[in-house]
């Protein structure tokens, strides 16, 4: 599911929180990049997993 995203949104990977928050680099079909704080550039297959995209808090 892929669909809402686009290059330059922040997101979180559901079940890795120490890879920390991640920007979409690209979107090609369900195949997302996207560069992580702590794991660096990563390939994720949207179909398998859900990124949460981030959501700065309101103060």
């Amino acid at each position: 599911m892929s669909g809402y995203l686009e290059p330059g949104m922040l997101v979180r990977h559901p079940d890795k929180a120490d890879w920390g928050l991640g920007q979409v680099q690209s979107v090609i079909g369900a195949r997302v990049t996207v560069n992580f704080e702590h794991a660096g550039k990563v390939v994720i297959d949207s179909n398998r997993i859900n990124l949460v995209p981030h959501v700065w808090p309101v103060t």
